[in-house]
């Protein structure tokens, strides 16, 4: 079992348009509204490739219920806390090249409600073997509201993957997870290592990696993935990079290395996958949604390196 963690859960309403100007007024084409935030898009697509999962976070008002609800309607597994504030919508307007997105905050957690978070978390550690961890918090959670989860998930005996920026990410690598995967703005920004190619990518995850990270896949988006391991270094890619709606590729990649890490999975086809879904999910109209058929498509294409 795979539990995925979304302390800062969205509702997602993505607007389709066929091009984006700014100032302009636009006609869109279809709407779709689905429960989100990084570890929602992790379990969906989990759950689309028959990966036992379980979604859990903070999910409040009335938001937070219509979230659930869509979780529910999705068959996806959720046991997420509600607390007071109602939770953050994220409204993404995608064009035929790519995406503009628009974050709100997220409601405000008092101390009460994240401890009792931490202690319904705890209570569902039982029979995971594998924690995602992932995305922003809310105001009122503290930065180290990952290295305490870590924490709790070690001492449960689950592997842990931590996809998360800033100094929620700096606090967390403290408490060592398996897995970190930063993308390139994520690793520029805690290292100071401009990351535009291979070799940057690889002095960024080394620091990462004397701060307490142990694996680090580092995602440079259309440039693919850089995974350092103590079993090796390896370079996945497609020939050439596909346009479409980025969002929800990171948690596209997220899940794949997920399922790879719970199924003891080798490092170069755990690659291939985490490139083939994210790269699926681009080609997706909304985020969490893979098409399996052009996952496997696209997994014949790709390309993985040892360096």
């Amino acid at each position: 079992m795979i539990l995925t963690v979304t302390p800062n859960a969205a509702l997602d309403v993505t607007y389709q348009i066929d091009a984006l100007t700014p100032y302009a007024t636009h006609r869109v084409g279809a709407v779709a509204e689905r429960a989100g935030g990084k570890g929602v898009n992790v379990a969906r697509v989990l759950h689309g490739l028959g990966t036992p999962v379980l979604a859990t976070g903070l999910a409040g008002g009335p938001t937070g219920q219509r979230l659930r609800e869509l979780l529910i309607a999705d068959d996806v597994a959720e046991a997420f806390l509600p607390v007071t504030g109602d939770a953050r919508r994220t409204v993404v307007v995608a064009d035929r090249a790519d995406a503009t997105g628009f974050w709100e905050p997220g409601p405000t957690v008092t101390a009460a409600e994240w401890s009792g978070f931490t202690a319904h978390f705890a209570a569902l550690l039982a029979g995971v073997k594998v924690v995602v961890l992932s995305g922003s918090l809310p105001p009122g959670v503290p930065a180290t509201a990952y290295a305490e989860l870590l924490a709790l998930a070690h001492a449960a005996g689950a592997a842990t993957i931590l996809d998360a920026d800033g100094d929620p990410l700096r606090q967390g690598l403290r408490v060592q997870p398996d897995l970190v995967k930063p993308n390139a703005a994520e690793l520029h920004a805690l290292t100071g290592i401009r990351v535009d190619g291979p070799d940057a990518a690889r002095a960024a995850v080394a620091v990462l990696r004397e701060l307490g990270a142990g694996d680090v896949v580092a995602s440079l988006g259309g440039g693919g993935l850089v995974a350092v391991s103590a079993q090796g270094v390896w370079r996945a890619r497609l020939a050439e990079p596909l346009t479409g709606n980025p969002t929800g590729a990171g948690d596209a990649c997220v899940a794949a290395l997920a399922r790879g890490l719970l199924a003891g999975q080798p490092w170069p086809e755990r690659l291939r996958d985490a490139v083939a879904l994210s790269a699926a999910a681009v080609l997706s109209p909304v985020a969490g949604v893979v098409d399996p058929a052009v996952y496997e498509r696209l997994r014949a294409e790709v390309i993985v390196d040892a360096c």
